[in-house]
């Protein structure tokens, strides 16, 4: 299995994949940390890709360094926690999320995680695998 959660820390922006109405939106999304299979994000719950997530919660995140060594996807359920632990601790560690959602008790201030069930890599020189977590 790849040390995925060191890929994600290396490199925390990528872009998350939901589905609205059958098709598939992406957009640039940031890593904030994990525990265990747990990969952290957040949101605001006014944006179409809350509601996107609750009506469909299987999501993928996918990220790279420069150099494509690997491209990363993790795939999984996602699934929305108001702990003011978790949230405190995302503010905490990302002073641009801070700077948008100032603290844990903002009402529109939405943490998820994907509950990995599988990571899928790829380089030019190893192609393509999949890891079941």
């Amino acid at each position: 299995m790849i040390d995925y959660v060191s890929v994600l820390k290396a490199n925390p922006n990528g872009v998350l994949a939901t589905q609205d109405n059958g098709k598939i939106k992406t957009r640039v999304f940031q890593y904030l940390f994990s525990d265990g299979n747990k990969v952290y994000f957040c949101t605001n719950n006014e944006k179409p890709v809350y509601k996107q997530i609750k009506e469909n919660p299987y999501i993928s995140f996918c990220t790279y360094p420069a150099d494509y060594a690997p491209v990363l996807s993790v795939n999984g359920k996602a699934v929305f926690v108001d702990d003011k632990a978790l949230k405190t601790r995302a503010l905490d560690e990302n002073p641009g999320i801070k700077g948008i959602y100032n603290t844990p008790d903002n009402p529109v201030f939405e943490l998820f995680y994907i509950d990995t069930e599988e990571v899928e890599t790829f380089s030019f020189a190893k192609g393509p695998k999949t890891y079941t977590v």
